[in-house]
């Protein structure tokens, strides 16, 4: 390794570009790498007719590139398309048809943007990875331990989307931005002239251009999964009330989400929001507002980050989604590694298929996945339990 050699995710972006003359600036020898994840030629439903790409386009790649240039150093595009068709794409279309709301910049992140990554600095001597996410790293010099923290501009902390990264992910990562806020992001990349300064920020799930969901998934369901498109794939059924009275029909669970209120194609005399999707007898099921709120969820898949791992009760707060506001809870360790979490105050469509995020101050504790409760690990039904059978 080539101590001072940094490889830096370059999405084309304001955020990685500053990121890049940030370490520039301080003498680090840097490698640049853009991932070619998805063709968003793919999206459009003709040769004639073409969504806008909101990653992965020419455009970004030729902006990096050109950032890449100017700073002066090795540039690389790597296509990991299959990798990330195959890691996210296809687990993003089989959660929402088991009735799942997904998180695929979790996934993107964990095992695209820093394993990918880690392994290509690998392959050019570089000693540590970096990318324009808004987060910040400490080191416990006494322990040794890596701590992830939320980043300074609490408008854009991406701290969330990270909290699967490893002690040895982290201890080889840098978010050279991660102490500044948008506006001195912007100013620097105007100092050292990078034409992508004033560049729009990139939305949330990059591959889904228009945000439908559903009609992402029908149309990329044969070519993904590698199986024929059914009616079998996408079947109707039942949408029913908490008594289990039929209230309406519905073309897939693929087109719901827990809280969803649009959309229902129900009329009623107050509002309805779905408040379970129960994949085995593919029923949706719908309530009032007040139904949506839960104070219990199971969190399985977890990571420690700021401890070694859970051995009784801890005080946490609790984010149940990335633009959610976290909310004081307690976090209970089950004896497989899951935990129970329990709110102070119920919340909103808590969604099995979300990550869970625990935070003690500025520090990420940990994370996991909101699941549906096993006959082993049940969890209190009613009004108090979210992400699963009411």
């Amino acid at each position: 390794m080539k101590e001072g050699r940094v490889a830096i995710a370059m999405s084309g972006g304001v955020d990685s570009s500053a990121a890049a003359a940030i370490l520039r600036d301080r003498g680090y020898d840097l490698v640049g790498f853009s991932m070619q994840l998805w063709d968003q030629k793919r999206n459009a439903p003709s040769e004639d007719e073409r969504h806008a790409g909101r990653c992965c386009s020419l455009d970004d790649l030729y902006d990096a590139r050109s950032v890449a240039a100017r700073l002066g150093f090795p540039y690389y595009v790597v296509n990991l398309q299959n990798e990330f068709q195959q890691t996210v794409v296809k687990k993003f279309i089989e959660s929402y048809r088991d009735g799942l709301t997904p998180s695929p910049c979790v996934l993107c992140n964990s095992h695209m943007k820093f394993d990918r990554l880690v392994r290509m600095a690998e392959e050019v001597q570089a000693t540590h990875v970096a990318t324009g996410h808004y987060a910040r790293i400490e080191k416990d010099e006494k322990t040794g331990r890596f701590f992830l923290l939320r980043g300074k501009d609490r408008g854009k902390d991406q701290a969330y989307f990270l909290f699967e990264l490893t002690q040895e992910q982290l201890s080889r990562a840098l978010f050279p931005v991660g102490n500044l806020d948008k506006a001195e992001v912007r100013q620097i990349a105007r100092r050292f002239g990078l034409d992508v300064a004033e560049k729009p920020d990139s939305q949330e799930i990059c591959f889904v251009p228009d945000d439908d969901y559903a009609a992402f998934i029908e149309r990329h369901y044969e070519d993904v999964m590698g199986v024929p498109k059914s009616q079998d794939c996408f079947p109707g059924g039942d949408i029913v009330d908490s008594d289990g009275a039929r209230v309406g029909r519905h073309s897939g669970i693929h087109h719901f989400t827990i809280g969803q209120r649009r959309g229902l194609g129900i009329a009623h005399s107050e509002p309805l929001y779905v408040i379970d999707i129960r994949p085995g007898n593919n029923q949706v099921v719908v309530g009032g507002k007040s139904q949506v709120g839960s104070r219990k969820c199971l969190v399985a898949g977890t990571n420690w980050i700021s401890i070694p791992g859970l051995e009784g009760p801890m005080r946490v707060f609790a984010k149940i989604r990335s633009r959610h506001a976290e909310a004081p809870a307690m976090v209970y360790p089950l004896e497989n590694g899951s935990v129970m979490v329990e709110f102070d105050a119920p919340q909103p469509a808590i969604s099995p298929g979300q990550a869970c995020v625990f935070y003690d101050g500025e520090y990420v504790v940990g994370g996991g996945w909101i699941t549906r409760p096993s006959t082993k690990h049940p969890v209190p039904a009613g009004p108090d339990f979210g992400g699963c059978e009411k």
